[in-house]
């Protein structure tokens, strides 16, 4: 399933460990799986939230054969690019990693990537041109920058990629901002805007207001008052959705 445009406007109204809080109450998998094992770099935090399904490629730049072997992938990469419904956000594996021989992304393949609605890439190699990247409205968590280019070109595409330890296929929902990224599995992508919005009204009525109005209540008072904040967040997740939550 997708989800609508209204649906992925509303998912970037919350940070990504927000959407993952909601998540984690209305899916069957781990809580310590679908993220980001390793840290990224958001290098456009001010652009805020992405959200996106993943369209995959693998690069390795150090590598000239790639181009001889198929010169004609850029143009096969980017027929597979526009075939695809938008929002997209393009998850590039390096095989370079962890060494940064050269970018696949720069002021080019952004003003491209963004014209065949991508509104973004998480890569686990090296971006340049950032001004530029930034100019397009094109944002990038990566890895770190780098100057040149070297042999960048599309290795192959529409694959299973591995990115800062997590496994991503294509046409996964992907929510990313400056922490890391969540990988939504399908199953979950349906409840999932209702589902943040309760936790994040259940924190907001109990244990955030429970450490914010202090003014004037005494310690002992005020660790009670923490503790039966924790067990109103708990019994409100668990009416909700049969678990507890963190709290």
């Amino acid at each position: 399933m997708t989800l609508t445009h209204s649906e992925l406007l509303q998912l970037k109204r919350w940070n990504t460990p927000s959407v993952f809080n909601g998540w984690e109450q209305i899916s069957k998998h781990d809580r310590r799986t679908c993220f980001n094992l390793e840290e990224t770099k958001d290098f456009m935090p001010h652009m805020g939230v992405m959200v996106g399904y993943a369209v995959t490629v693998v690069c390795e730049p150090s590598n000239p054969d790639h181009q001889t072997r198929n010169p004609n992938a850029q143009v096969e990469y980017r027929e597979y690019i526009a075939s695809i419904p938008g929002p997209k956000i393009v998850v590039v594996q390096d095989l370079d990693k962890p060494y940064a021989y050269g970018s696949y992304w720069g002021e080019v393949g952004a003003n491209m990537h963004r014209s065949l609605g991508c509104v973004g890439t998480i890569t686990d190699g090296a971006i340049r041109d950032l001004d530029e990247m930034n100019n397009a409205g094109f944002k990038a968590i990566a890895s770190k920058m780098c100057i040149g280019h070297a042999y960048s070109w599309p290795v192959r595409w529409n694959c299973e990629v591995e990115v800062f330890g997590t496994t991503i296929k294509p046409g996964q929902l992907i929510h990313a901002d400056k922490h890391g990224f969540l990988v939504i599995p399908e199953e979950d992508q349906a409840g999932l805007l209702d589902a943040t919005r309760f936790m994040d009204k259940n924190e907001c009525d109990t244990v955030i207001t429970s450490g914010r109005n202090t003014a004037g209540i005494e310690m002992n008072a005020l660790l009670q008052g923490m503790k039966e904040a924790g067990n109103q967040f708990g019994a409100a997740a668990q009416a909700q959705f049969g678990r507890k939550g963190e709290w």
